[in-house]
């Protein structure tokens, strides 16, 4: 291998000089850390994948943080590493400092978390390479020796894709995420509304929604128009149904494990949604999606390839209904479903 680049990324002396020494083949062990929830988790999909391509002999161990399980890629890695979270907080430190440990040491470390028990695990495992992006500059001397640049104006899964490319090996695009599972089987096409999201802040009001199923149903009645419940009381839609005119080809649909939202939205035309780990989910499944964003930043998770759109303005303002439809007709009519 070889580090390849000008500007942008960083790699110290020792980094510059063990590269050119690591083949490809040769490599036995890989760590990859991740510590995030489901949304950004199945995300790192494309990584695992890529790893398995150029490192064919490398035993890959995912390391994960107790209360972030959901979602992870056990498919994908030879072995899961469970540090504590915020649900083990009362773990004896050395019941702590032991699992941080655990994750032992390994030809390839790459962290795609970048958080403080990130930068832990880096400090007490060794590695031949450690390769990270994190935010601040001064972080990246004392945990790493490869870094790349990690910005809120790309796609989260291009961003971990270039802890590989600094490394000049080559990354498929569009990234691939060969999420498994069979799509639900459907007499009638179907599209997804998830009117949830992890916080209130990121959740399009319920009114915006209520009219963008009046005008969907109404527009578009070859179609099921389900609404996706969350799983929690207060992710409820109760009054959304209740508060549409047009109910016809409205329907709730509920998805208990994450093998059933995949198999869900593996077999839907389309996913309209706010910024959460549904739309996420639909990426991987090469599902089209509309995102809805006015709070959380737009370019973090929009692929800017297949057949992705979000909605949003330059003011943070809510987009309207009208904006919303008119990004779903436009989506439906360029994959041919309209």
């Amino acid at each position: 291998m070889k580090l390849w680049f000008k500007k942008g990324a960083w790699a110290s002396k020792k980094a510059k000089q063990l590269v050119e020494q690591i083949a490809s083949e040769e490599v036995k062990s890989i760590a990859v850390i991740r510590h995030a929830a489901l949304g950004d988790m199945v995300l790192t999909r494309c990584f695992l994948v890529e790893l398995r391509k150029h490192f064919p002999n490398a035993k890959i161990t995912l390391s994960l943080i107790s209360n972030y399980i959901r979602g992870a890629p056990e498919d994908l890695v030879d072995r899961v590493h469970v540090i504590c979270g915020s649900d083990q907080r009362n773990t004896p430190w050395q019941e702590q400092l032991k699992r941080l440990r655990e994750l032992g040491e390994h030809d390839l470390l790459f962290d795609l978390a970048a958080t403080s028990r990130s930068f832990l695990l880096c400090m007490f495992n060794r590695a031949k390479l450690k390769v990270g992006f994190p935010y601040r500059l001064s972080q990246r001397h004392l945990y790493y020796d490869v870094t790349t640049p990690r910005t809120d104006l790309a796609f989260e899964a291009d961003d971990m894709l270039k802890q590989l490319n600094v490394l000049s090996l080559r990354t498929s695009y569009p990234p691939q995420f060969k999420m498994p599972g069979s799509a639900k089987s459907s007499d009638t096409p179907y599209i997804i509304y998830f009117t949830s999201a992890s916080a209130d802040y990121k959740c399009w009001p319920e009114a915006h929604f209520a009219g963008l199923l009046d005008n969907m149903a109404q527009n578009y009645p070859g179609y099921k128009h389900q609404i996706l419940e969350g799983v929690n009381d207060s992710e409820s839609i109760d009054n959304l149904i209740k508060s549409l005119t047009v109910k016809s080809g409205v329907e709730p649909v509920k998805a208990d494990s994450v093998d059933d939202t995949v198999a869900l939205l593996k077999g839907a035309t389309l996913v309209v949604s706010n910024d959460t780990s549904i739309r996420n989910i639909a990426i991987t499944t090469d599902t089209p999606t509309v995102g809805i964003f006015f709070s959380t930043e737009p370019y973090r998770y929009w692929p800017r390839c297949g057949n992705h759109d979000i909605v949003f303005n330059p003011d943070h303002s809510v987009p309207s209904v009208d904006q919303v439809y008119a990004a779903i007709q436009g989506l439906l009519t360029k994959i041919g479903a309209a």
